[in-house]
């Protein structure tokens, strides 16, 4: 069950608190344009065969681009490597129809049509009662099965929330905590290809801008008080990692991008990642339900498990406190979780 939520009350000193169990399905990237050429049917027709894969307590995604109908593009006349997404603002509807609770719009199409673009593409998924976070100073916070869980989107933008100034980042961490039993991050980050599976030590650039230290930044947050990490960005899957017990999953590549993300290689390879977890954060189990991009862009279950063999191979390469992700993709229960 979920519901907007206020600001907690304090609690009493000395009081029990009460953990409570829901779970939780995250999408990578999600890119739809009329320029490019929206899916047959739209929303249901791009992700309808999928929708009962996301089924969740609570179902979030990166939404790249705007939901609108004005606005100046970023693009000038005549660029042919400019990229800019505008669907029309029924698309938030579309999602809402698929199941999407929350979005995240802390990326850099968000911007893609300026100021009105980004108004518009809030009133659309405002009016279609799909909550968002992402823009800056933004905590959004919902009621989950009994549980209030706070959401904060980051990316290296002016129109989001800080992911290059960890302290900042954590401060608004720290903020989302006093109001929540649980923090989730969603962070829009790192470089971008075919070529950037692995989660690197450092920076991370693509097209000149800095994108970010990604493994500093997740790790900086989860140390001032979230609970679950999300990223995207990268366009590719990324490993999975534990930290302090808490999950940082770095990027599910490319979940919906009809004529706008590649889906060549292993930029087809997605995923859904459901978790069951606690309101302390605790892992309980989950599943990874690998998926492949079909043409023009749309996701399908891929029944060859591409992405769980690659997510596996990633998290062990790239992370030695991982978590285990089973060839089924079914994902193991953190050992130090208290038994529920």
């Amino acid at each position: 069950m979920l519901a907007c939520a206020a600001a907690p009350a304090a609690r009493a000193a000395g009081s029990l608190k009460e953990v409570e169990v829901f779970t939780l399905s995250w999408v990578g990237d999600m890119a739809f344009s009329s320029s490019h050429g929206l899916p047959a049917g739209d929303v249901p027709g791009a992700l309808g065969p999928v929708k009962p894969l996301l089924a969740a307590d609570v179902v979030t995604g990166n939404l790249e681009g705007t939901l609108a109908t004005g606005g100046s593009s970023k693009c000038g006349g005549g660029s042919s490597d400019c990229f800019a997404f505008r669907a029309p603002p029924r698309y938030a509807r579309g999602l809402r129809r698929m199941g999407f609770d929350l979005l995240n719009v802390a990326n850099n199409h968000f911007n893609d049509f300026g100021d009105t673009g980004q108004a518009q593409t809030i009133g659309a998924l405002d009016g279609a009662g799909v909550a968002h976070t992402g823009r800056v100073g933004q905590i959004t916070t919902l009621r989950v099965e009994g549980a209030r869980v706070a959401f904060v989107g980051f990316a290296p933008y002016p129109w989001a929330a800080p992911l290059l100034d960890i302290g900042a980042a954590q401060a608004l961490v720290r903020e989302a905590k006093a109001r929540a039993d649980l923090v989730v991050v969603m962070f829009h980050g790192g470089a971008e290809g075919a070529d950037r599976t692995h989660v690197p030590f450092g920076k991370e650039t693509a097209f000149g801008e800095n994108r970010g230290n990604l493994r500093a930044f997740a790790h900086g947050v989860i140390d001032a008080g979230a609970g679950l990490v999300l990223g995207s960005g990268p366009h590719v899957i990324r490993g999975v990692e534990r930290y302090k017990r808490r999950m940082i999953a770095y990027s599910l590549g490319n979940f919906a991008g009809p004529n706008t993300l590649s889906t060549g290689g292993v930029t087809a390879l997605s995923a859904i990642l459901r978790v069951k977890l606690t309101s302390d954060g605790d892992v309980l189990g989950g599943r990874w339900i690998p998926i492949r991009l079909a043409s023009p862009g749309v996701p399908r279950l891929d029944h060859s498990r591409a992405s769980t063999a690659l997510v596996r191979r990633l998290s062990l390469a790239d992370f030695r406190n991982r978590f285990s992700i089973f060839s089924n993709g079914r994902i193991a229960r953190d050992p130090a979780a208290r038994r529920r």
